[in-house]
């Protein structure tokens, strides 16, 4: 607790100022929430202020990051029912895996074939566009056997982007209001949303900008993309190990750790399903919904705090490129799986 304490109080201290300004009327007029503003606000002091005191402060922002993070999306499933995963309907569910096959396909092959990265590192960074950002990358690299200075490029890359779609995506929803090319209204953009944006936290905040139904809709198709990250690593493992390279589900890798399952997900559902048998009071409802906004601001500020630009820049362009392929991917092709299968499935 001790080593964790000076990290979680600047998170606290950052998400409190993201708070604070997004009270004022000119942050309101322009939808800036305070779970926006945090991670703004903890890329710029990550780049000033932070760099002194990150030898005492990385501890308790690694554990805000990580551990609150999760919690934070568990508790959001007392916001939600089983009838709101029912709303996903096929569509939704297949949407979701044409997009993390097609992304993690076409990261491994763009990286490696036209842009000569190493596999290693097109896979994170095919991974973590594909399925859930930086969690993701954390728990393929002991798959394919990642090094250190592969790691880190890798979440520089998604990071990056993934703050960039979490700030586009609002303005794309209310040009999908006037042209409709996206079907199905804020319940269906939300499933977009959903479906390609990269980290969790990402898109409860891009959801928040659109509206309720499209949050609620967003998260939902999010946590389902998250599920398939056991699937995906599986496989990924089994496929490696046949070319002789890589580790299997159930081997560790070079670090020593395990393959990271990604529990919180399971646990997001079984709070939906308690949700949906024993609603809490609504004065509890509404504690519990505080205290969840503000460890997402918490971990907003400690994602931010983490999001170094010099990392991306320092790993050379090809990993941008493949970055930058991929987020384009995610946001054209993304619509476009999103249109064939409500179309074929809605």
């Amino acid at each position: 607790m001790r080593r964790v304490l000076p990290g979680l109080a600047l998170c606290l201290l950052l998400a409190g100022l993201a708070f604070l300004l997004s009270r004022l009327p000119w942050m309101q007029a322009h939808g800036l929430s305070a779970l926006t503003l945090a991670i703004v606000i903890g890329m710029v002091a990550g780049h000033t202020v932070y760099r002194p005191l990150a030898a005492a402060a990385d501890p308790g922002v690694q554990f805000t990051r990580q551990t609150l993070l999760r919690l934070g999306i568990v508790l959001y499933g007392l916001k939600l029912t089983v009838q709101d995963i029912g709303h996903m309907g096929l569509a939704g569910v297949l949407a979701d895996a044409l997009v993390v096959v097609s992304t993690l396909g076409l990261g491994a092959w763009l990286g490696t074939r036209w842009l000569r990265l190493d596999r290693e590192l097109a896979l994170l960074i095919g991974a973590g566009s594909a399925i859930c950002g930086a969690a993701a990358v954390m728990a393929a690299a002991p798959v394919v056997k990642a090094r250190s200075e592969q790691v880190a490029p890798a979440i520089a890359t998604v990071v990056v982007f993934g703050t960039l779609s979490m700030l586009l995506y609002p303005v794309l929803y209310h040009w999908n209001q006037q042209v409709a090319l996206i079907p199905g209204g804020p319940h269906g953009f939300g499933l977009y949303t959903g479906a390609t944006i990269h980290e969790v936290a990402q898109v409860v905040v891009a959801g928040r900008a659109m509206g309720a139904e499209a949050a609620d809709a967003a998260v939902m198709a999010k946590m389902v993309r998250v599920m398939m990250l056991a699937p995906c690593l599986l496989s990924l493992g089994v496929w490696l190990a046949r070319r002789g390279r890589g580790t299997t589900f159930r081997d560790r890798g070079a670090s020593g750790e395990g393959v990271a399952v990604p529990w919180f997900a399971f646990a997001f559902i079984g709070v939906v399903l308690l949700n949906s048998r024993w609603a809490l009071p609504a004065a509890v409802a509404a504690d519990v919904s505080d205290l969840d906004t503000l460890l997402l601001a918490m971990a907003m500020a400690a994602l931010g705090l983490g999001t170094q630009v010099r990392a991306v820049m320092q790993s050379g362009p090809r990993p941008l490129w493949l970055a930058t392929l991929l987020f384009i991917w995610l946001v054209v092709g993304g619509a476009a799986i999103m249109w064939v299968t409500t179309k074929l499935f809605g």
